[in-house]
This record gives C-alpha cells, sequence and structure tokens, in this order.
C-alpha cells in the first residue's frame, strides 16, 4: 500500500499549485452571462504579458497544445504551401507529421537528438529561396524529448538576414511562462503553449498568440477550419466570449496562476526555473551521467534527459521509482526509450522538491545496476543551492 503523495517530475502535466486547486473547485456558470467577460477579458491581456507581446493577439481553444499547433497552421497556410521545419526530437517529429498530414510541402532538416535547431542552415536555406516559395519555419523552442532549448531569436535574424517573409511559428509548449521568450522582440509571428507547463494547471487549454501578421495572413489562407477558426473566436474574443462551451474552472484556475506569476514576477520564475535546473544538472555530473543535449549552451531550463549507462535499461529505473517510491520521472521518448529518463523541473517548483527528484532517481538508478556514490548528486545541488541561496541573501542585504 502506498502511503503519502505520488512525486510528480514528470515535464507536464505539472503540479498544480493547491491555490490553484481550490480556485477551480467552483459551481458551473452561465458562460454567456454579461458578467462573464469580467474573467476572461483580463485572462487575454494578462497572457500577452506571459508572451511578452504587446501587438499580438491571445486566444484560448479547449484542448491542448497539439491543437493550438493544428489551429495556427490550418489559418495561416493553404494546402501545399512549403514550409521549411528542423526534426530533432520527438516533439518537433510530430509538428512536421502533422504539418505533412493537413497537406503542406514539409522541407525538413534532419539533425541529431540532442542537437537544438541549426541556425545556418535554416539561414543558407532560406537564402537559397529566391522566390520566397517557403512560407513559414517551424522552430520548437523547447523540445521537451531531449531537453534542448533552441535560440529563437537567432532563426529570426536569419529570417531578416536574408530579407526573408516567411511566417515564423515557435512550439514553446515547455517553455513559455518558464523560460525567456519574447514574441514582439523576436519576431515571432505563432507561438503555442499549453496549460499543463509553465502556467501550473490541468491539460485541457490550448494557448496560442499571433502577431498582426499572421492574423492578416489568415484572412488568405484556404486550409480547411471550422473548431479553430481565428475569425469565429476573436468576433466573440472582443466582448469576453467563446463560440463554442468553454472549460470555465480552468479558466478561473488559469485567473489564479496568471495571478502567482505576477505576484513571483515573470523574470522571477525565469531565473527561478534556470537557478532549479543548475541544481538538477550538478546533480547529474556528480553521477558521472550524460545529458542528451549536446552542449551546456542548449541545456533546458525545463527538463533534463539523462541518459543512463549501456548496461541499464532507464524502463527499469522508471518502475522503481514509481513502485517502490511513489515518484514519476519521464521516459525516453521513441528512439530514447530504454536509454533515457527525464526530470521534469517546471512550474510550481522548489528547491526541496527538486532535491526529491535527485535523491529519489539516485536510490533508483543503484537498484537498477548503475555505479555511483549515494548522495553525491543531492550533495552537489545542496552545494549549488546553498550558494544561490546565500548570494541572493547578499544581494538583498545589499539593497536594503
Amino acid at each position: 500500500m502506498k502511503t503519502g503523495q505520488t512525486s510528480l517530475f514528470i515535464p507536464g502535466p505539472t503540479n498544480v499549485p493547491e491555490t490553484v486547486r481550490q480556485a477551480m473547485n467552483v459551481p458551473m456558470q452561465d458562460m454567456r452571462a454579461p458578467d462573464f467577460g469580467d474573467l476572461t477579458l483580463g485572462l487575454f491581456r494578462d497572457l500577452k504579458e506571459v508572451f511578452r507581446t504587446e501587438t499580438g493577439e491571445v486566444m484560448l481553444f479547449p484542448g491542448s497544445g497539439t491543437g493550438a499547433w493544428e489551429a495556427a497552421i490550418t489559418n495561416t497556410l493553404s494546402p501545399g504551401d512549403k514550409v521549411l521545419m528542423s526534426r530533432f526530437g520527438q516533439f518537433s517529429t510530430l509538428w512536421v507529421e502533422m504539418a505533412e498530414r493537413l497537406g503542406l510541402d514539409v522541407e525538413v532538416i534532419d539533425v541529431p537528438w540532442g542537437a537544438g535547431v541549426p541556425v545556418t542552415e535554416v539561414a543558407r536555406r532560406l537564402e537559397a529561396d529566391k522566390h520566397d516559395e517557403i512560407k513559414a519555419v517551424f522552430v520548437t523552442h523547447n523540445e521537451t524529448a531531449t531537453g534542448v532549448t533552441s535560440d529563437v531569436a537567432a532563426v529570426r535574424r536569419a529570417m531578416d538576414g536574408c530579407f526573408h517573409d516567411a511566417l515564423l511559428f515557435v512550439d514553446g509548449v515547455s517553455s513559455i511562462g518558464s523560460i525567456d521568450f519574447r514574441m514582439d522582440e523576436w519576431g515571432v509571428d505563432l507561438a503555442v503553449t499549453g496549460s499543463q507547463k509553465g502556467l501550473m494547471l490541468p491539460a485541457g487549454l490550448g494557448i496560442l498568440a499571433v502577431s498582426q501578421k499572421a492574423l492578416e495572413a489568415s484572412t488568405r489562407a484556404t486550409m480547411r477550419r471550422a473548431y479553430f477558426e481565428f475569425g469565429d473566436m476573436l468576433t466573440l474574443n472582443a466582448d469576453g466570449y467563446f463560440p463554442y462551451t468553454p472549460p470555465t474552472p480552468l479558466l478561473i484556475g488559469l485567473r489564479a496562476s496568471l495571478d502567482r506569476i505576477a505576484e513571483e514576477g515573470l523574470d522571477n520564475v525565469i531565473a527561478r526555473h534556470h537557478r532549479l535546473a543548475e541544481g538538477v544538472r550538478r546533480g547529474v555530473a556528480a553521477w558521472g551521467l550524460d545529458l542528451v543535449a549536446e552542449h551546456h549552451s542548449l541545456y533546458s531550463d525545463t527538463v533534463s534527459a539523462i541518459r543512463v549507462p549501456d548496461h541499464v535499461d532507464a524502463r527499469e529505473v522508471l518502475r522503481i521509482a514509481y513502485e517502490e517510491y511513489n515518484t514519476s520521472f519521464g521516459s525516453g521518448l521513441a528512439r530514447l526509450a530504454g536509454k533515457v529518463f527525464r526530470i521534469g523541473h517546471l512550474g510550481d517548483l522548489n528547491e526541496a522538491m527538486c532535491l526529491t527528484a535527485l535523491s529519489v532517481a539516485e536510490m533508483s538508478l543503484v537498484r537498477a545496476g548503475v555505479h555511483l556514490p549515494m548522495g553525491s548528486g543531492v550533495g552537489a545541488a545542496q552545494s549549488w543551492y546553498a550558494g544561490a541561496a546565500e548570494q541572493g541573501a547578499r544581494l538583498y542585504v545589499a539593497a536594503e
């Protein structure tokens, strides 16, 4: 019999703060009531701050981040349009598959899993596109399967450097609200996230921010859509309503989540994710294990994908953690199955939770046959967190 709570260290869905969970415990409401906009109009406004856009529009589609992907594609592109995508993990692969299934002409750049978006090659392909046949460039900002964060700003510079007019699509499902993301500054046209990651909610909302350029493209796009029609959504959203029944408890939870982010401050949220992630990475290094990410410049602050030794099956590490220690880690996906396990470190998270993750991971790794000094990863993370706290205290005193 399991006692206590199951510890959740997967890269989504993430832990829901108790204040957010309680906020969602409400009776059903009339989504056509005259005061419904009192709730929703503030959500659209405050989500723009999370995306860091002043000129874009934010839409909330009942569904998932994948649904928001489809909304982005079907509203702004037409069948047969050529798009440029790079594939370097399971989620960038799924985005390619969706684009192909929706009838786009997909030009794929394949790079090793563990690498990031190949900016130089993207620039070369765009430079060679003399007739502007490429209508969109797709970037997976944070590849959740490999723990790799790519440089979106560099992609925008590459596009501008060759004066290319393609739309810039960004999958920010496991980055927005946790890793630095700047829609307007980076010239992003469509940015996608989901409620179950950095926004600390249950799954159920696909969230999409759309630039004015992309909205203009949606008036010309001929791909078929119905449920995901931008025009229907924006017309009703203007007064705070939706063209279909919205998940009102999730919207109320989103209000509580956005209030938490605002209270902490978005810059502080991003800094906290970096500080906590660095402690996890130092713990992994102390074990003598490698991350999937090829270089420290690519390390994700929301998820670490950890390679296990060849003689160990990572699925056994996951089984031991779950069955014996009541803890969930992320599995290795697709070609990484059995070779990798993932520690998600995003959302409602603190140092003690990260130390728990490392402690359970150590015990599970040892039980699965990995030779490492017990406590080594935890000790390395403790040293980092204690040092960071001491430095923060000194800065606080200096500011006083």
